[in-house]
C-alpha cells in the first residue's frame, strides 16, 4: 500500500485541511499482498448550512468536509482519509454551520477546493475499487449535485453506492435510524464530535457488524453511479 495521505490533527483533535504524509499505517490485507474480496469505503460529508433558510436543497449546499474510512466487513478500519473543503459559491460559513459542525472559517479558508479534494481522495484510494456507503442518501445526492457544478470524473464516484441505513434497519427491525440512535440500539455511545465527517464515518463503521451482509449487498446500487449528468436536486436538511 502506498504511503497514505491523512489530514493533520490540531491540538483540539479536529482534522485540519492540510494533508500530511505518514509512514505509520494500519496493516491490512492489501498491505500484506492479499486483496480483500471487495474494498468497502464509508463516507460522511459535511456541508454549508443555515438556520434561516426554510427550504434547503443540496443544490444550495457545498461540501466542507470529506471523511472516509476503508473498512472490513466487520467494520474494522484499515485506512482513512479526511480533509476540509473550501466552498466557492458561498465561501463564508454561517454561524449556525460553525456551531453545528465545529468547522471554523479558517479551516475551510486554507482547505483544497472540491475538485482538488476529490483528486486527493482518488490518490489515497490507490485503485482499490469496491463499494462506498453512507448513512442515508444525503451524501450520494450531495456528491451528485457537486459533480453537476464542478465535474471531477472521480474514480471514487465510479463505484456503486449503498445506503447503509436501509439494510441496518431491515436487519434490526427498528424505526429509529438516526446515527446516534442506531448506536444506542446496540448499547454503543458516539465517539468523537457529532456532525464531523471523519468522526461520523468512524462511528458508522462500528455498526457494520450489525448489518446482515446479504441485505447490504442487495441494497447496493439503488441510486446508480454518479456522473456529471446526474441531477442532485432535492431537499437537503438532515441526512436521511
Amino acid at each position: 500500500m502506498k504511503t497514505k495521505q491523512l489530514a493533520a490533527k490540531r491540538p483540539d483533535g479536529h482534522a485540519s485541511s492540510k494533508p500530511r504524509h505518514t509512514a505509520h499505517q494500519i496493516e491490512s490485507p492489501v498491505s500484506r499482498g492479499r486483496s480483500p474480496a471487495r474494498p468497502f469505503f464509508i463516507v460522511d460529508l459535511e456541508a454549508t448550512c443555515w438556520d434561516d433558510r426554510i427550504c434547503r436543497s443540496v443544490d444550495d449546499m457545498e461540501i466542507i468536509e470529506i471523511g472516509c474510512v476503508l473498512v472490513t466487513q466487520k467494520g474494522a478500519i484499515l485506512d482513512e482519509y479526511s480533509t476540509f473543503v473550501r466552498p466557492k459559491d458561498e465561501p463564508i460559513l454561517s454561524e449556525y454551520c460553525t456551531n453545528l459542525t465545529g468547522i471554523r472559517q479558517k479551516d475551510v479558508d486554507r482547505a483544497p477546493t472540491y475538485v482538488e479534494a476529490m483528486r486527493q481522495l482518488d490518490q489515497w484510494m490507490g485503485g482499490r475499487l469496491g463499494i462506498w456507503g453512507s448513512w442515508g442518501n444525503f451524501d450520494h445526492r450531495l456528491f451528485a449535485s457537486m459533480e453537476q457544478r464542478h465535474p471531477t470524473n472521480s474514480q471514487f464516484l465510479s463505484m456503486a453506492h449503498v445506503n447503509l441505513k436501509r439494510p441496518w434497519k431491515q436487519t434490526n427491525g427498528t424505526r429509529r435510524t438516526a446515527l446516534r440512535a442506531a448506536l444506542a440500539h446496540h448499547q454503543l455511545s458516539f465517539v468523537g464530535t457529532p456532525h464531523r465527517g471523519i468522526d461520523d464515518a468512524r462511528n458508522i463503521a462500528r455498526l457494520m457488524p450489525f448489518i446482515d451482509h446479504h441485505r447490504l449487498l442487495a441494497s447496493v446500487g439503488a441510486l446508480g453511479v454518479i456522473t456529471k449528468n446526474d441531477s442532485g436536486s432535492g431537499v437537503g436538511g438532515p441526512k436521511s
